[in-house]
């Protein structure tokens, strides 16, 4: 096994030094680069391994000698203990476990990458399993018992958010034998089933002639070309990527089967869950009502961005208005920005909001907790790991020069930020909820939107970066929102023992609504569903984006109209992590997620955009 993964640098102090460079103005001047993973772990030798595992194992071992003492009537002094080293033990694992994810992640064609991760992964479930006797008998107390038995004091909040948040999950748990099960049958089935879904997808290779030139993509290169001013060259990039996906259909949409029918069999069948995207809103700690009236609230506003698009078309000169014309730039120019200038940019926009929230993401690039190179085997598209309180986050970016890969990176920085902002909570804790993880990332972007205009004189220019911004509007909320109601059919059409054909038509028939009779859709669009990892790696997981685009857009305009007067709230929400349910943190800024003119109040934001962009004389 080679002594570092395999787009480590050598030497951390040397990759910094040639990342980055000094501006005029006294800031750094960041460039391309791959990541250092040695602060979780500083290299991947079997004694460096062996000796954080037999670490992870003694805690284990502590914990365990305590087991016989768990009664109702116990010390609540000893379960605190417990629950210290528990703590401990989280940031053992999870540094180990992150590792072994980011180095799969910078290279899933690596043979020794994925070895290490699965042998890990097997590692910390066998450890996972000689713990569920805690979580299971603190389960199994009643109300009374537990609540005598949580610490007291401010200074073990964290502890009672964990301890309630396991309780939460009582009435979905099984016995310990068979959690024990479904955790082996996890690790050795489902989740490797998932990691040949990404070996597989992430290996291809598509040939296209671009400007002439026959050229090797890699798929983040493919959608790249989804922006690209010529007409043309974007269909023959979605037919020539789509028609891969459709080579690969039979295998890929068998995965997702096997996907579907064990989330079923374990969470509904055996845990009692109400339905498949219940599992999802009781672990986001959100009511299916919720859900449900975000879900159809965005449904009904399809139209909203119908129009839109048959406004777009109009304006590019394209009759009928395509599916792959939905994110062509309206100028002719394929504008390209430098990364360093890219981060620049980023950087600026945080500090003009918050001095304190530029200096967080900066510290990312400081020690090089950044991937942004394009490599063959990378996994695709970008992403923010959290691993520990202590540790800052890792970000993955394949940038390619485009204006949205700089808007991706602020994204995936405002998660960075709204991590270290939650950096005081235990590591039990920091993580927020899924429904409030776009909060600070998604309001990234719109700052960098308005940042942008406010500068910009040009008024085709400023067209097209308000068009842009609707366009990842449009992304980041009805497209996810689509997502999810075809998870909806295709589970359901799933365990009726449908055929493959069947959720290809489903897709289709998902396209059509979602676009409206006056879009052409292309055939070879069926099988754009086998490509969003989300759908196998978390199913309904793609609602969060939605959630917390339309939430950002409500916020936004209360900045707007507040001023600096919105920022203590605001950075008060994303300092809890996770230690609030989303309800009780967004419940202090006045807002009922069940309520659905809070939802339609994102719309008319986007309704506001759109009337913008026709008012606009160019």
């Amino acid at each position: 096994m080679n002594s570092k993964p395999d787009s480590t640098p050598v030497n951390a102090a040397t990759a910094a030094e040639i990342s980055a460079t000094d501006r005029a103005d006294g800031t750094r001047r960041y460039e391309v680069s791959g990541w250092d993973l040695r602060e979780l772990l500083p290299d991947a030798d079997e004694a460096t391994v062996r000796e954080r595992l037999d670490a992870i194992d003694a805690v284990i071992r502590e914990l365990e000698a305590h087991r016989d003492q768990l009664r109702p009537d116990m010390d609540p002094k000893t379960l605190l203990g417990m629950l210290r080293s528990f703590e401990s033990l989280r940031s053992l694992a999870d540094r180990l476990g992150g590792y072994a994810s980011l180095w799969f992640s910078a290279n899933t064609q690596s043979s020794e990458a994925v070895a290490f991760r699965n042998r890990i992964r097997q590692e910390l479930t066998d450890f996972h399993n000689r713990l569920l006797f805690f979580t299971l008998w603190w389960k199994g107390l009643s109300d009374e018992e537990a609540a005598a038995l949580e610490p007291k004091g401010e200074e073990n909040a964290d502890f009672r958010r964990y301890l309630a948040e396991e309780r939460r999950l009582k009435p979905y748990t099984l016995d310990e034998a068979s959690e024990k099960l479904v955790n082996i049958k996890d690790a050795n089935g489902i989740d490797a089933i998932v990691v040949l879904y990404s070996m597989l997808t992430n290996r291809m290779e598509f040939e296209m002639e671009i400007d002439g030139e026959a050229r090797t993509l890699t798929e983040e290169e493919m959608r790249s070309q989804f922006f690209h001013p010529d007409p043309d060259l974007r269909a023959r990039t979605y037919v020539t990527l789509f028609d891969r996906y459709e080579q690969e259909s039979t295998v890929l949409a068998q995965i997702y089967a096997n996907r579907v029918r064990d989330w079923h069999t374990e969470h509904v069948q055996l845990r009692g869950f109400r339905s498949p995207i219940s599992v999802r809103n009781v672990n986001n700690d959100i009511s299916d009502e919720a859900v449900e009236t975000m879900l159809d609230v965005v449904r009904s506003n399809a139209p909203l961005f119908q129009n839109y698009f048959r406004l777009k078309a109009k304006w590019l000169g394209i009759e009928p208005a395509r599916r792959y014309d939905i994110y062509a730039p309206l100028t002719t120019s394929a504008r390209t920005i430098p990364y360093a200038d890219g981060v620049a940019s980023v950087l600026d926009t945080f500090r003009d909001f918050d001095e304190g929230f530029a200096d967080l993401a900066e510290k990312l690039f400081q020690q090089n907790h950044v991937d942004s190179e394009i490599r063959k085997g990378k996994r695709g598209g970008a992403f923010c790991a959290t691993i520990t309180p202590e540790l800052s986050p890792w970000v993955l970016i394949n940038y390619t020069g485009r204006v949205r890969d700089v808007a991706t990176l602020a994204h995936e920085l405002g998660h960075a930020v709204h991590s270290m902002m939650a950096d005081q909570h235990s590591v039990l804790t920091q993580h927020p909820p899924l429904p409030l993880a776009e909060t600070a990332s998604v309001f990234g972007e719109m700052l960098m939107t308005r940042r942008m205009l406010a500068r910009e004189k040009n008024p085709v220019v400023r067209r097209e970066i308000l068009a842009a911004a609707v366009d990842d509007i449009y992304a980041t909320v009805l497209r996810q929102t689509y997502f999810v109601r075809f998870e909806l059919a295709a589970h359901e059409a799933i365990m009726a023992n449908k055929s493959a054909d069947r959720l290809f038509e489903i897709y289709e028939e998902n396209l059509r609504e979602q676009f409206g009779p006056d879009m052409e859709i292309s055939p070879e669009m069926r099988y754009e569903w086998l490509s969003i990892p989300h759908l196998f790696n978390t199913p309904f997981y793609c609602y969060a984006y939605s959630f917390g685009q339309l939430l950002v857009l409500a916020l936004y305009r209360r900045y707007q109209e507040q001023g600096d007067a919105f920022k203590p709230g605001y950075l008060r929400l994303l300092s809890y992590g996770g230690s609030r349910s989303p309800a009780e943190a967004l419940a202090e800024m006045d807002i009922d997620i069940t309520d659905p003119a809070f939802w339609q109040g994102g719309f008319d934001v986007v309704q506001g955009m759109i009337e913008e962009l026709e008012s606009m004389e160019i």
